[in-house]
């Protein structure tokens, strides 16, 4: 079978660990990863070593940004499709200008990924295997970064997610992890398996184990001293429930019972 051969460029490490981890769950079409830059400079240089049919661009880099390494690679004898990676909307319209296959904002999912690897073949005239689905009851991974590895942790390990100044701590039955994905986007791909139980927290439905009224170091509490709060198994560790998400809670634990 014919593989897709990519090139990632980014000047994020975090961000072209990400983009290997999605392209790693991509099933169709199938693809390689050959190589990787931080910057334009490099970008072209890995080129000269060996073509590909895809190169994956962030927009803002220091030096040349992705916008004008596009337009260079225009002027290649056989350019490769390029598809723009950034997390910024406003540059839609200057992707049409370089001729990219694809505009991907930032986080980048899975779904749109593939659509975009789909477009890249039919532009390169490579025949693709028909899609294979995904099994009906998958349930989505996160894909995160741990010492220069990518991870997929499995929904059944989350224990809870906290949004804390520009990041989100994810807590799993065995290790903790910094992500600076949004909160809201990793609410939305972890779908019904979670439940919000504050405005920065979102926890596993099936890690609640108790509700009730008690004194929480460092937060601040209603009056008496006290606030909701919700037991999580594994850990036992205890995190405040908001007001306007008491019934959503409550409704967890009448459905465990």
């Amino acid at each position: 079978m014919t593989r897709l051969r990519i090139l990632i460029v980014d000047d994020e490490p975090l961000a072209r660990l990400r983009l290997r981890g999605l392209l790693a769950d991509c099933v169709q079409p199938a693809i390689a990863v050959v190589d990787e830059a931080g910057s334009a400079a490099e970008a072209l240089h890995a080129l000269a070593r060996q073509p590909v049919d895809a190169v994956l661009l962030d927009i803002h880099m220091p030096g040349m940004d992705g916008m004008a390494l596009a337009r260079k690679l225009r002027e290649q004898e056989n350019p490769p499709a390029v598809v723009l990676v950034t997390a910024h909307a406003e540059h839609a319209l200057q992707a049409f200008e370089v001729d990219a296959v694809d505009y991907l904002t930032k986080p980048v999912r899975r779904a749109r990924l593939q659509e975009a690897l789909a477009r890249v073949a039919l532009r390169r005239g490579i025949v693709t295997a028909a899609p294979v689905p995904a099994p009906p009851t998958e349930l989505p991974t996160l894909v995160v970064s741990d010492r220069g590895r990518v991870l997929r942790i499995p929904v059944a390990d989350v224990v809870y997610l906290r949004a804390e100044m520009k990041y989100v701590t994810l807590c799993t039955t065995k290790h903790r992890y910094v992500l600076d994905d949004a909160l809201t986007d990793l609410e939305q791909r972890l779908g019904e398996a979670v439940v919000r139980i504050h405005r920065s927290a979102v926890v596993a439905k099936a890690a609640v184990r108790a509700l009730e009224r008690r004194v929480l170091p460092g937060h601040e509490a209603e009056e008496g001293g006290e606030s909701w709060a919700v037991l999580l198994e594994p850990g036992g560790e205890w995190l405040p429930v908001s007001r306007r998400q008491l019934p959503q809670v409550r409704e967890v634990l009448t459905r465990a019972g």
